[in-house]
């Protein structure tokens, strides 16, 4: 039964083989231009977004955390932010990556 399948296998490929490769060919490079429009590209676009946002942080911005500290901005320096949380006005110094969101901008709690 094994050696059936193998000479059929042998004699397809001698037949026709030309097309099947090209087609198999055809079918990776389809998929991997599908994983690429529907994972790769989303991800970096959001990966930028989010750059962008912990880029243009201010001093007054009301943030959320990653962990789930929310926090105005008082100071910023190159790779961390000092927040001050709470009615005790607790300063919490984090690294910029571990902003999540910009709740209130600055701009808008002056207004």
């Amino acid at each position: 039964m094994l050696t059936r399948l193998l000479t059929a296998g042998a004699e397809g490929a001698g037949n026709g083989g030309g097309f099947g490769s090209l087609y198999s060919i055809i079918m990776i490079v389809a998929m991997l231009a599908i994983l690429y429009f529907f994972m790769i590209r989303p991800q970096k676009k959001q990966e930028k977004e989010t750059n962008a946002m912990r880029n243009a942080l201010q001093v007054g911005d009301e943030i959320t955390t990653i962990g789930g500290i929310i926090g105005k901005i008082v100071s910023i320096k190159e790779e961390t932010c000092m927040i001050e949380t709470g009615h005790d006005r607790m300063k919490i110094r984090i690294l910029k990556s571990a902003v999540r969101c910009v709740d209130v901008k600055a701009e808008d709690a002056q207004k």
